[in-house]
């Protein structure tokens, strides 16, 4: 994946979704709560977290990410400092409302916890999958590549949940910090020698389709790889206040109507007007590519997308 932030080593193949591979969020020595049904997946993980009263109180589409604590649960990093431009290991713990470590997930998109790391400047984003302990600890290996403050996102549904849960954590990464300006994209980036294109808007109070398309060598790509369960895993984040909203495509792998591509569609919905960036991960021939956009929501609903050119896509 292109980002800054690297992670040093992997066990399997995401990083919201990663090529490469990946540490495997399995329990050691416990046994997993059963895996949702496809429909429970998509519908847990694609609940975000209200926000704490202290963070702003009501949106109309509450966002994840804003609290470190949240229904009883927390997230408790181990280190909050680490160095920057060097090797270092996340480590960290959820918390249960009993204030023990929590050890029983619901496993969804076929991981148990995603963990996003993110720039405060939005420069940075990295999704990976850290392994768990018996005794509740997260670890993964990783390298901050600059200096500057982070936030960490956790990103689960606890065994005796029903709704998932985004906590958020502040990590530092010392040395000399020199904060970039929100980069502007426009609606076609490149990354890895492919080309993506994004159609649609975020919009507010009300739901809208985003469609990115994927080409290689002015080729498309109709032969995505299914990953965490999906052809491709979008991450937004508000700019300002790092407001998470994880969505999913439209459609799964083997739905019956659902192509690998070269188009991948979400719904979404802004929580409010302002800027956003919008990292979408897709794998194709065994590797993760992350191609990142920024959007601005406007304070009145925009124009939806056009229809899908082409059947093969659930809407």
């Amino acid at each position: 994946m292109n980002t800054a932030l690297k992670v040093a080593v992997f066990a399997s193949g995401l990083a919201l979704a990663f090529g490469a591979a990946y540490g495997v969020g399995h329990a050691v020595g416990t046994t997993p709560a059963a895996p949702p049904t496809a429909h429970e997946d998509h519908r847990a993980h694609d609940t975000a977290a209200a926000p704490h009263e202290e963070h702003g109180g009501h949106e109309d589409h509450p966002v994840g990410g804003l609290q470190i604590s949240d229904r009883g649960y927390t997230l408790s990093l181990d280190r909050t400092v680490v160095p920057a431009a060097g090797p270092t290991e996340l480590s960290f713990r959820v918390l249960a409302p009993d204030g023990k470590p929590l050890t029983a997930y619901r496993p969804a998109h076929e991981k148990e916890l995603h963990l996003i790391v993110a720039s405060r400047d939005l420069t940075d984003f990295q999704h990976v999958h850290p392994v768990r302990a018996a005794d509740g600890t997260w670890t993964v290996p990783a390298t901050i590549a600059k200096a500057g403050d982070y936030r960490v996102f956790a990103d689960f549904t606890p065994a005796a949940e029903t709704e998932s849960l985004t906590l958020g954590a502040d990590l530092h990464a010392t040395g000399d910090y020199r904060p970039a300006a929100l980069p502007q994209t426009g609606r076609t980036v490149t990354v890895d020698g492919y080309t993506v294109t994004l159609a649609g808007d975020l919009t507010t109070g009300r739901a809208g389709r985003l469609a990115f398309t994927v080409s290689k060598d002015g080729h498309p790509v109709a032969d995505l790889d299914p990953y965490l369960a999906a052809y491709g895993h979008l991450v937004v984040l508000r700019a300002g206040d790092l407001g998470y909203l994880h969505v999913h495509p439209d459609g799964e792998p083997g739905d019956g109507v659902t192509a690998p591509g070269p188009e991948v569609d979400f719904t979404a919905t802004a929580p409010s007007a302002g800027d956003y960036r919008l990292f979408l991960d897709f794998q194709h021939a065994g590797t993760v590519h992350t191609a990142a956009f920024t959007l601005t929501a406007d304070a009145t609903a925009a124009a939806p997308a056009p229809a899908p050119a082409e059947a093969g896509h659930q809407h």
